[in-house]
């Protein structure tokens, strides 16, 4: 129960001879002083215990009356005690302020590896940097009142992990240089402990109540807890003292509250204790407090550069970095079928899919990411038992994957029926999984390629245009081809602009005009430039060269710099280099980045190589770009100015041109210069240019060193499509097994709004 004991003060021992020997002459026992005192009977046994604390003064006082003694003479004997006056330890409860580990005093840990201890490992705890708010400032006055003699109480009032309680520690840091203690009642429970000892609780001690409706909500104790701390903070020779507390809303609204006439008012004192000393602690960070955060961030605090990363956008950093270890805690520790409905929400959310995932979804595709024993034995409510166990909260209001409600997104109505929305989501449940989850997912998981029941699931359930569309990325960047196949032809069903346009580019080259035709004018009315332009080549190719200027016109209309830019092209083709040049010149102006390089080519191709290479130095001087760099190095390369071309390179390259590297490589290597080559291919391989991984094998090789090129030749390049996951062992799925796709028909499923066409696999 308490933190340390008193030895031998020969105050606090003269004290106690005194009351036991008028006790014996008396002829009274412990219940019969205790009787006549009007205290209980644990009261007087600590009081005249050897080793026990000193009791109060107004303990000593009852016993000096009962026991005909001098009432001043043994309060001056009490008070030496607590004073130490006498040679004696200060008495009282609690520790030294710089004893005590925040993390002890209910400090939430925040970080992952705040739950990866285990046993043998001592924790990794690491408090984030503090942003001070405007409550912090409020409390550092009372903080210093106390600091000069003023005793004083104030009660932090805010939801779950708002910060209340690191407010509390971060407050009482300059009390600890003045040697003040810090008690926290606690053992052997809140209300027990608290009411025993805040009797006995020395001047330049805080009083921790951190959770306060622990003490002052206790039925039989809450009342008179609240007493003992108003008589505390009143009584002068108990002075100073300071004493925090903490609570949520809904407690301090019901200890406030007026009973209504007639009603018990059970909540009297201590609703007198709360008057003028609570103190509102905000529930999110405000656009000054976000600034310091990304401030503290900035600087290197990993753990608020995350929780702003996760939280900032809504200001909860304080409720995210207190939740974030235990939301790690229950993905570690969940049941088989809770564990694998969140690794299928991580795998979603990595993968592209949206913020809010159906439970038709999840509960299907969760079916191979358990092992064979788990999954044998699932009963037939194991869905539900596992969201309801999903949905609890930890600290800050979070769960690992709640039930959520997307909102209607509200728009000015469509000025034409032409114009269509996405597909509505599918029905049923949704649910969105916890932003610090998602984020360990993207790291723990991004090496895993997800099993053939989550393909299968996003295939059977998921609707969202987009949503569909990135799957089928992620599936074709894996190597799932089927199931990339597979769902572009359902986001093009969904109304996926890209996929359209995929599928009328795979329609064309098959022979299928009409039919990608049709696919593409899809994919333009719903914005897509490329397929726009797509379409208007498929005429330009057949020959209609008049209907395909007009097409590239109506998007051009519209403001479009690449459909100019486009355009372009076609007059080029057509041998129209004026005009081309006209409109290269018109997507310049509405800002497409890459037409300055096309008119540079447009006169260089024309003869014109002092014009072109004056217009490339003007895009350069402007600092367009580091591309047109290597491009007039190219052009002067080409031309025979290699003096004139390298340092051009050399430019291209301090900007991180990763094509001028390469060929400046080449012109050094051409020159004889190995050494100097060989580094220039290096930085350009790594950086993903295969060619330049390639020249430099044949380097090694030549230079005789064949198990360097072989080594180089099996190296992937930096940024390479991933190799196939072989992490699942239900990832190849083969066909009779119930999972795999439907056998393709050859087209897109049969709908009114797409083109039967060929398979393309």
């Amino acid at each position: 129960m308490h933190d340390e004991h008193n030895g031998q003060d020969p105050a606090l021992t003269e004290l106690r001879e005194r009351l036991k020997g008028r006790m014996a002459r008396m002829r009274l026992n412990q219940t019969d002083l205790a009787a006549r005192a009007g205290l209980g009977r644990t009261t007087v046994s600590e009081a005249l215990s050897p080793v026990k604390f000193a009791p109060s003064s107004e303990t000593v006082a009852a016993l000096a009356r009962a026991l005909q003694l001098p009432v001043e003479e043994l309060r001056e004997l009490q008070r030496r005690a607590v004073e130490g006056i006498g040679g004696g330890v200060r008495s009282g409860p609690g520790r030294p302020i710089g004893e005590w580990d925040p993390h002890d005093l209910e400090v939430h840990p925040a970080g992952p590896g705040d739950v990866g201890s285990g046993p043998g490992r001592p924790q990794a705890r690491t408090l984030p940097g503090y942003v001070r708010r405007d409550h912090d400032r409020v409390l550092a006055g009372v903080v210093e009142d106390a600091a000069v003699g003023r005793s004083g109480a104030v009660v932090l009032v805010g939801g779950s992990s708002a910060g209340k309680t690191r407010a509390c520690w971060e407050a009482v840091q300059p009390l600890a240089a003045r040697g003040w203690r810090l008690w926290h009642p606690f053992d052997p429970t809140r209300a027990q402990d608290a009411l025993e000892d805040l009797p006995r609780v020395a001047p330049r001690t805080v009083v921790w109540l951190n959770e306060a409706q622990h003490y002052l909500g206790d039925r039989t104790a809450g009342e008179r807890i609240a007493a003992a701390v108003h008589r505390l903070l009143v009584t002068v020779e108990c002075g100073p003292v300071l004493v925090l507390g903490t609570l949520w809303p809904e407690y301090a609204a019901r200890y406030t509250a007026l009973p209504s006439p007639g009603e018990q008012d059970p909540h009297s004192r201590v609703r007198e204790l709360l008057a003028g000393r609570v103190l509102t602690v905000p529930e999110t960070f405000d656009a000054p407090a976000l600034a310091a955060a990304a401030a503290l961030a900035e600087g290197g605090d990993r753990l608020l550069a995350d929780a702003l990363g996760r939280a900032g956008a809504e200001g909860r950093v304080t409720q995210d970095l207190a939740g974030a270890p235990e939301l790690l805690n229950r993905y570690r520790h969940a049941t088989p079928a809770a564990a694998a409905v969140l690794e299928v929400a991580m795998d979603a959310r990595r993968l592209g899919v949206g913020l809010h995932l159906p439970q038709a979804f999840l509960t299907d595709a969760a079916a191979d990411y358990l092992t064979d024993t788990d999954y044998d034995q699932l009963t037939d409510d194991w869905a539900e038992h596992a969201f309801a166990e999903l949905a609890a909260l930890v600290h800050g209001k979070q769960a690992p994957l709640r039930r959520t409600t997307p909102r209607t997104r509200r728009r000015p109505p469509a000025p034409s029926s032409a114009v269509r929305g996405p597909a509505p989501s599918t029905a049923g449940p949704m649910f969105r999984l916890a932003d610090y989850l998602e984020q360990h997912g993207r790291t723990s998981r991004r090496h895993l390629c997800p099993p053939a029941s989550f393909w299968h699931a996003a295939h059977t359930h998921l609707t969202d245009p987009d949503d569909l569309g990135n799957l089928t990325q992620a599936a074709e960047n894996r190597h799932r081809l089927q199931w990339a196949h597979s769902l572009r032809h359902r986001a093009a069903h969904h109304g996926n602009p890209d996929a359209l346009y995929r599928l009328a580019v795979m329609w064309e080259a098959s022979g299928d005009r009409e039919g990608a035709e049709a696919l593409a004018q899809q994919a333009a009315e719903r914005g897509h430039t490329n397929a726009a332009h797509f379409l208007a080549g498929v005429r330009e190719r057949a020959g209609d060269r008049e209907g395909a200027e007009a097409l590239a016109w109506q998007t051009a209309n519209q403001g479009s710099p690449d459909t100019l830019y486009h355009l372009a092209g076609m007059r080029e083709r057509a041998g129209d280099q004026e005009g081309a040049e006209a409109l290269v010149v018109q997507a310049t102006a509405h800002g497409h980045t890459g037409a300055p390089l096309s008119v540079a080519l447009i006169r260089q191709q024309g003869g014109d190589q002092e014009g072109a290479e004056a217009l490339a130095q003007q895009a350069i001087d402007r600092g367009e770009s580091s591309v047109l760099l290597c491009i007039l190095a190219m052009m002067r390369e080409r031309a025979g100015d290699s003096d004139g071309a390298e340092p051009l390179y050399r430019q291209a390259v301090a900007h991180g041109n990763t094509d001028a590297m390469y060929h400046l490589a080449g012109m050094r290597e051409r020159a004889g210069d190995s050494d100097g080559a060989e580094p220039l291919y290096r930085q350009a391989a790594e950086r993903g240019h295969s060619s330049a991984l390639l020249r430099l094998a044949v380097m090694r090789e030549r230079a005789g060193d064949r198990d360097g090129a072989e080594a180089l030749v099996r190296q992937p390049p930096a940024g390479a499509t991933p190799a196939p996951c072989t992490s699942w062992p239900r990832c190849e799925r083969r066909p009779g097994t119930g999972m795999e796709p439907k056998p393709s028909t050859g087209r897109p499923p049969t709908t009114d709004t797409l083109t039967p066409g060929p398979t393309w696999l």
